[in-house]
């Protein structure tokens, strides 16, 4: 049996999440690690399986071994929406982080059967009521939007690329996404405000309910309604590999609301928590091994910690 995070919601609501499949290459200051798993999909379910019963879709090529699709069924993640496409090779990355990790340089990047995806969902997954949109075409994010049958929430990702050459495409989603979570500098690409404050306003006038900057080391800030939200990033010592933490703060963030049933201020102010402390998990090893064997008491040790460092008592 797959262990989860507990909730106070007695019927946890299953979980979307749509996104990209990879093999990865990656060098950083403290070595090179080649062929591990990756992309958003991966990442986003591994994460969101310690919260919530996972609906993954992506594409996988003739070379993705029955080893790779078993670490992700040991975390209970249903792996019916993955198409295997014989055709070619899994979509390959490859980059490289300077010193400090704030700057990574992509040395090599090979759609291979990415480059004809489309998200085509299995009649199970239908009923989705959380969805997780990975940072794929926002012409493919909307696709998975046409064919779910519910009012489900949703939450969206995107990446500098589509602002560059899709905006028109991203604009058109993000009016239908509950919760829109981005990275500061692709924050003020979309929206010209270098402020990040001024940034997350401009895009909750674009349509969203809810609106995530997300800091890197220095944290993430929650633009709502209700309010605003600013949590610092959990204290890491020791950074690996920061590939997929981004990943891993969605697909822990909407796996724990799922789990909940609960979007609201609070319930997202909570899901930042752990979403954050997921997240640095992932950076403490080479692709998704720490994030894999971690477990949930890693989780609600940290969690907890960050509660009170960021608790005035």
């Amino acid at each position: 049996m797959v262990e989860r995070i507990e909730s106070d919601s007695s019927e946890p609501q299953p979980l979307l999440v749509v996104g990209s499949v990879a093999f990865d290459n990656v060098i950083t200051p403290f070595g090179e690690k080649e062929r591990i798993l990756g992309g958003a999909a991966s990442y986003c379910s591994l994460a969101a399986s310690y919260y919530a019963q996972v609906r993954m879709v992506g594409v996988i090529g003739n070379d993705f071994g029955e080893e790779h699709l078993e670490r992700l069924r040991s975390r209970g993640i249903d792996l019916e929406g993955v198409q295997r496409d014989e055709s070619g090779p899994t979509f390959f990355w490859k980059g490289k982080y300077h010193e400090n990790f704030n700057r990574r340089d992509t040395l090599d990047i090979q759609l291979n059967v990415f480059e004809h995806f489309r998200p085509d969902l299995p009649s199970s997954y239908l009923d989705s009521n959380y969805v997780l949109l990975g940072n794929i075409h926002p012409a493919l994010q909307m696709h998975v939007l046409d064919q779910l049958s519910g009012d489900a929430y949703v939450l969206a990702d995107t990446i500098d690329l589509w602002i560059e050459v899709e905006k028109d495409a991203l604009l058109r989603l993000i009016k239908k996404v509950n919760l829109f979570v981005i990275n500061d500098s692709e924050a003020e690409d979309l929206t010209g405000e270098s402020n990040v404050i001024l940034a997350g306003r401009k895009l909750r006038e674009m349509g969203p309910e809810s609106v995530i900057v997300k800091k890197g080391e220095h944290g993430a800030i929650l633009f709502h309604e209700e309010g605003t939200f600013a949590l610092p990033a959990y204290p890491v010592t020791e950074l690996r590999d920061p590939t997929g933490a981004g990943d891993s703060f969605a697909g822990a963030l909407i796996g724990r609301l799922a789990s909940r049933g609960n979007s609201d201020f609070r319930a997202i102010k909570e899901a930042m928590i752990y979403a954050t402390c997921t997240a640095s998990l992932t950076v403490e090893a080479f692709g998704c091994d720490r994030l894999e064997s971690a477990g949930v008491q890693a989780i609600r040790e940290r969690a907890q910690s960050l509660s009170d460092l960021i608790s005035p008592n």
